[in-house]
């Protein structure tokens, strides 16, 4: 987590160099105003409010020293939405209290408030309401576990019903046997969870939590068009009801790794790309749908399929082919944890 230790006094320059070795931070992420800066060498600022747009946008999270104040006044012209935010938390000088302000849940700003309080003897101030009421907390879990977030109106339904009833949740992973508090399993119900990567909604209004596990593997013939390779990507999974949020890498052979329609296609599907040679995807155990003209032309008699599995694991869509662009998918073993 990039991080940026924000100090006004003496006193929040000593606790934000103690705070930097804690987090293994280097003492240029320490920021300050002129006086401050020169005197402890840190990066200085003349007004750091005045920088405040650019140290968001870089970084994960961000630590004031001082009033919290400060910190709402300096932040506020540059916040976007909960989703982008990054965590801002707020310190008094004397490290007495950790007050996480913005992007609790999906910033990991509680957790982090959590962390630095232990380890610098602080009482972590924490107002969300799910976790002061000890609840489940649906974007905290998504995040923590490499989930996307269906719809961030639906998960603060949830969060509100979850402080005053059980909530019910669905999976097509199997669900341990002792749920978090505020949920039940449940298969049916006006407002629910459900986990997975398909678009299941079991409920009147569906959360779905989609479990990023899916690997695609992708050819295509030479400078196809990112708008066709997105397109058979999205009809392929649409057709076997995978959301495509649930995407977290393209693979394909090394021959294509300058395949531009490819790379802004991952880029669409917010995924990684990696690329294995044709010995590398000869090498994948399995059966497969070979073609001899793909094996003269490349050196391996099908990519996209071999592809899909060596960088995912499991075949679920096996090879599909149009307008020059073939995908197949493969998925990772994955379990859920509470």
């Amino acid at each position: 987590m990039k991080t940026a230790l924000i100090c006004f006094s003496d006193a929040g320059a000593m606790l934000a160099q103690r705070i930097a070795e804690l987090l293994y931070l280097d003492k240029t992420d320490i920021h300050s105003i002129e006086k401050f800066a020169l005197k402890y060498g840190f990066t200085s600022h003349k007004s750091v409010c005045a920088d405040m747009g650019e140290l968001l946008s870089a970084n994960d999270a961000l630590i004031f020293i001082g009033a919290c104040g400060i910190a709402v006044r300096d932040i506020a012209p540059h916040l976007k939405n909960k989703m982008v935010d990054p965590a801002v938390l707020v310190l008094d000088d004397q490290g007495k209290f950790v007050i996480p302000i913005l992007s609790g849940h999906i910033g990991g700003a509680n957790a982090l408030a959590h962390h630095l309080a232990e380890k610098i003897g602080a009482v972590p101030v924490i107002t969300t309401a799910t976790d002061g009421a000890g609840k489940f907390s649906c974007d905290t879990w998504a995040v923590t576990h490499n989930c996307t977030i269906s719809s961030m109106k639906t998960a603060k339904d949830i969060s509100a019903a979850i402080l005053t009833e059980d909530v019910p949740l669905s999976s097509e992973f199997a669900l341990p046997e002792t749920l978090p508090n505020g949920l039940t399993s449940k298969e049916n119900g006006e407002l629910g969870i459900f986990i997975g990567i398909h678009t299941d909604s079991p409920y009147t209004s569906t959360l779905r939590l989609i479990p990023r596990i899916v690997t695609l593997g992708i050819g295509c013939r030479r400078d196809t068009p990112m708008e066709t390779v997105f397109a058979v990507v999205k009809e392929t999974l649409e057709n076997h009801r995978i959301d495509t949020r649930a995407v977290c890498r393209v693979a394909s052979i090394d021959v294509k790794a300058d395949e531009a329609g490819l790379l802004e296609c991952a880029k669409v599907l917010k995924a990684q790309t990696v690329f294995y040679t044709a010995d590398e995807l000869n090498a994948v155990p399995g059966e497969f749908a070979e073609s001899e003209f793909v094996r003269k032309t490349v050196g391996v008699g099908n990519v996209c399929e071999r592809a899909a599995v060596c960088g995912g694991g499991t075949l679920i869509i096996p090879k599909t082919a149009k307008d020059g662009v073939t995908v197949a998918a493969a998925v990772q073993e994955w379990r859920i944890e509470f």
